[in-house]
């Protein structure tokens, strides 16, 4: 799959982008309260997790790309929603941009991709949860389709506070 548009390249994550996808991810760990996760990962740490999004089947990652330099500049994720047998027609969803890369469609991307990726899966809804404040990523998950099911209040801590997350959902 491959998609471009505003220079963008949207395509399969694969191991070689392992480096670049976990410096991204350890951004977010390290500055923000956008995941919960505290400590920050080595590669190969991570690398379980790139290897459960294979190019096929429900559980995908897309990855953006900048063309010219190949540089990274998001990605996108469809994982299992829960690990019990009956949740397998459900995911849940995430996208992370590079900080420096916002405001430029580059989660529009990622998503579209995502979406047309898993529109010949047997899949029923996605998931995704969102730590608020954060009215970017409320208005690409409504612009989605996802609708607001629920906020779980406080569920977090992390940096010294708790923090909200807001679920929402997606027929797919």
């Amino acid at each position: 799959m491959f998609t471009e548009r505003a220079e963008v390249q949207v395509r399969p994550g694969v191991e070689g982008d392992l480096e670049s996808l976990t410096a991204l991810y350890n951004h977010y760990v390290r500055e923000t309260p956008i995941t919960f996760d505290t400590t920050i990962f080595t590669p190969l740490e991570r690398r379980p997790w790139l290897l459960s999004h294979p190019e096929d089947g429900p559980h995908r990652l897309m990855v953006a790309t900048e063309p010219g330099t190949g540089r990274i500049l998001g990605y996108a994720t469809s994982s299992p929603f829960r690990a019990k047998p009956a949740y397998a027609t459900s995911v849940e969803t995430t996208v992370y941009v590079a900080p420096d890369a916002g405001r430029r469609g580059i989660g529009t991307l990622l998503y579209e991709a995502l979406f047309a990726a898993l529109s010949a899966e047997d899949l029923h809804r996605a998931y995704a949860g969102v730590a608020l404040p954060n009215e970017a990523s409320v208005r690409l998950h409504e612009r989605f389709g996802f609708q607001h099911i629920g906020t779980y209040r406080e569920v977090g801590r992390k940096f010294g506070r708790y923090w909200d997350v807001a679920w929402y959902e997606k027929p797919l």
